[in-house]
């Protein structure tokens, strides 16, 4: 599963704002500077946001976008959602009781995907903006030390056993 730029985007540049912004308007300019987006896509990304009720614009000299409310309870999930980026990883349209095969069933591992995608949101809608700002990202990526696969004969209790 791969996240679109809408979604990357729209996060990053959430963060921005709020790790810039000390209680004053932070202009779309800066961001797309600081984040190398494109000024018009952050317009069109800040149009959602504001739609969805995230952030607020100012108008004016000093104008710019702020965070419409706190940046702990401000989710990950959230932003993304606003600009209309689905979260999950079949084919399926959500919430579809028919599948994506051309005969209308569902793939084998349609379930798999299915909770896979609830599990991203899940995970996404534990994180807030500030958790990001502060580094306090839950799991351990970049951490895990990849171990060799042990045969399940070779942990068995029969296995054991004759040892």
């Amino acid at each position: 599963m791969k996240l679109s730029t809408k979604g990357r985007y729209a996060v990053m540049a959430m963060v921005d704002l709020t790790r810039n912004s000390d209680g004053s308007p932070v202009a779309l300019a800066d961001i797309a500077e600081r984040q190398e987006i494109s000024l018009s896509y952050l317009e069109q990304l800040f149009a959602k946001l504001r739609k969805g009720g995230l952030v607020r614009s100012v108008r004016g000299p000093g104008g710019g976008y702020l965070l419409a409310h706190p940046a702990e309870s401000t989710r990950i999930s959230d932003i993304i959602l606003a600009v209309d980026e689905p979260i999950r990883a079949t084919r399926c349209a959500p919430g579809s009781p028919s599948g994506c095969r051309s005969n209308k069933s569902r793939c084998l591992t349609h379930d798999l995907w299915e909770e896979l995608g609830n599990q991203i949101h899940l995970y996404l809608s534990s994180v807030s903006l500030a958790d990001v700002c502060a580094r306090r990202i839950l799991g351990t990526s970049g951490v895990i030390e990849h171990q060799p696969s042990v045969p399940a004969q070779a942990t068995a209790p029969s296995a054991v056993a004759a040892q």
